[in-house]
């Protein structure tokens, strides 16, 4: 009897041992936090690649590889910061860099996401960064304001500047979805900010920054190379020199199709009071290229 009752004790004691495991393990779960990404996958062509699912994801925070949960469109609403340089230097280039705004413009405010439309402000970056048109949805007044860009004598590019303001007015707006897309010949820059000034207001709105510049003419100003190299590789976004402003349309154009099919990665994290310093993504299969922005925690 004593042997039996023995037994049960300890069956008693290790079911409830068992029960506070799973207890334990269960408030670990709850614990877990899940962060976002809206990635960008293209092919070995630059096309958009579409269909894809948890399994073709990497997420990693810095060193460790993370779950992910699940995988569905990016289809909230955009704001998009369109800046376009209209110093003089912009003049021999401007009836490519008109067409190609207008081209980029009618692609993204065409696409329409179920819970709301795009929004694009034009800003132009002569002296200092100007807000043409405010952000709208409204094609007709963009494409109006894109079609009045003219080169401002005696001016001067003033472009880091310009993704600094832009930056900091998307925080203030709580943008859900931030973008930041710029248009400027590659001259020297007149803007006052210095590069780690920039890059902060960009990290804290969480945009995209995408550069286009126009000209193989290398200022070699040391603040506007490192806001243009690591501010976009930072945010997920890119940076392309294009020695023929003529081939402008065709890579803005592509640039909104990227914009209007990109994936919300969603992955677990434990509940840490340390943050990562670095978020990647990569793509599982070998040939396809991620690129992702980290979705502001509210």
């Amino acid at each position: 009897m004593r042997i039996t009752r023995a037994r049960v004790a300890f069956g008693g004691l290790f079911f409830a041992s068992a029960l506070a495991l799973v207890a334990v393990s269960a408030v670990v779960n709850a614990q877990a936090l899940q962060r976002s990404l809206r990635v960008t996958v293209v092919d070995q062509s630059g096309n958009d690649v579409p269909n894809l699912g948890p399994a073709d994801f990497v997420v990693k925070e810095d060193k460790a590889t993370r779950e992910v949960l699940r995988v569905q469109p990016a289809n909230e609403p955009m704001q998009i910061a369109l800046l376009v340089d209209d110093s003089p230097a912009v003049t021999q280039y401007l009836r490519d860099v008109r067409s190609a705004a207008t081209a980029f413009v009618t692609a993204i405010t065409s696409n329409t996401p179920a819970n709301g439309a795009h929004q694009i402000a034009l800003v132009t970056l002569s002296s200092r960064p100007t807000i043409k048109t405010n952000y709208t949805s409204d094609s007709k007044a963009l494409l109006k304001a894109v079609n009045s860009i003219l080169p401002q004598p005696a001016t001067h590019s003033t472009l880091i500047d310009g993704i600094a303001e832009v930056s900091e007015g998307l925080s203030k707006r709580h943008a859900g979805r931030p973008v930041i897309v710029a248009i400027a010949p590659e001259v020297e820059d007149a803007s006052f900010r210095v590069y780690d000034q920039v890059l902060d207001a960009l990290s804290n709105s969480g945009a995209t920054l995408y550069v286009f510049g126009l000209g193989g003419n290398d200022p070699d100003q040391r603040d506007r190379s490192i806001v243009l190299s690591q501010g976009t590789a930072n945010s997920g976004g890119t940076y392309d020199t294009l020695l023929a402003s003529s081939a402008l349309s065709a890579r803005l154009v592509r640039l909104a199709g990227h914009l209007t099919h990109q994936y919300l990665v969603t992955y677990a994290r434990p509940n840490s009071l340390i943050p990562p310093e670095h978020v990647t993504v990569s793509a599982a299969k070998s040939g396809l290229t991620a690129r992702g922005t980290l979705v502001k925690a509210e």
